[in-house]
């Protein structure tokens, strides 16, 4: 199957592949971060959040820019690093927004952010990464 890909479909799917596990690796890292935080210890869920995100945004940098994107874009510069904050900023926000939507006006358990934390915003993350900040 991977026979019939062009070469530029294959670049782009072992890209995939490889953000898909490193991916998964911070964000199992920041779900367990915001897991102990909101649900065991029983803080603030925005704070399990902004904890998660700071660990995760720290371990994403380093496995995203010399694994899944290892073969795409230039230099890894100054630029790269701040693109890499931008987008890091936005997954907070997005699964920031997913804590208070699903917390606050529609009174559900704190572990139902969980949910888009794991599918949404990754989509959202990849895109970004691959095509403006490891471009």
């Amino acid at each position: 199957m991977l026979s019939t890909l062009s070469p530029e479909r294959r670049t782009i799917f072992a890209q995939l592949l490889r953000f898909l596990v490193s991916g998964a690796t911070v964000t199992a890292l920041g779900v367990g971060v915001y897991a102990i935080v909101a649900l065991l210890l029983r803080w603030h869920p925005q704070l399990g959040n902004l904890l998660a995100y700071l660990v995760a945004m720290a371990t994403g940098y380093v496995l995203h820019s010399r694994w899944s994107f290892k073969d795409h874009g230039g230099e890894r510069t100054g630029g790269t690093g701040a693109k890499f904050v931008v987008v890091s900023l936005l997954s907070l926000a997005l699964n920031s927004f997913w804590v208070w939507l699903l917390t606050e006006p529609l009174a559900l358990s704190p572990a139902w952010p969980i949910v888009p934390m794991l599918f949404v915003t990754p989509l959202v993350t990849f895109t970004l990464n691959r095509q403006w900040v490891f471009a």
